[in-house]
């Protein structure tokens, strides 16, 4: 199943809230409230990116944040698939990537996830991104007990010459 990507609208903000909101995505991905994808899905500095299948169907989405940013970084805040392990989150990933890295300035895109999130550290490396560090007790969670980040990104030249090779 091919996947292509667009930008969203304020009309997809319903999907999106599904899809963050599946079992277990909490804890994984993290949520917002509709007030706050209602504010940042226009802003100009972030970017609501939607996976969209052959049946014209939003599968996923990420949301990158700092775009326009003078040092060219962009932070991608989220990304969640509605079904894994199909391989589809690598592609729309890809994606993600490329459409960043189309932007004026744009040299290192970078992410942070929970350390014991194995499975989205894997799919990060697949497509380029490079462990930079540990962020110990960065993550305050809901119960109020702490939980470490991994820190990754990928850099603009890395990233054109793996999608040469």
């Amino acid at each position: 199943m091919p996947i292509q990507i667009r930008r969203a609208k304020a009309s997809d903000i319903d999907r999106i809230m599904e899809i963050e909101r599946l079992p277990g995505f909490e804890a994984l991905v993290g949520r917002s409230a509709r007030s706050i994808h209602e504010t940042l899905v226009d802003d100009p500095t972030h970017a609501y990116l939607l996976a969209i299948d052959d049946a014209d169907k939003v599968v996923g989405f990420a949301i990158l944040r700092d775009i326009g940013s003078e040092q060219g970084n962009i932070y991608l805040k989220r990304i969640a698939m509605a079904e894994t392990g199909k391989g589809l989150g690598s592609a729309f990933l890809d994606l993600v990537l490329e459409w960043a890295f189309s932007l004026p300035g744009a040299h290192r895109v970078w992410l942070d996830h929970f350390a014991d999130n194995h499975r989205a550290h894997s799919a990060y490396e697949k497509v380029g991104f490079v462990s930079e560090g540990l962020m110990r007790q960065a993550y305050k969670l809901p119960d109020g007990s702490r939980a470490d980040l991994v820190m990754m990104a990928v850099l603009k030249p890395e990233w054109s010459l793996k999608n040469r090779l």
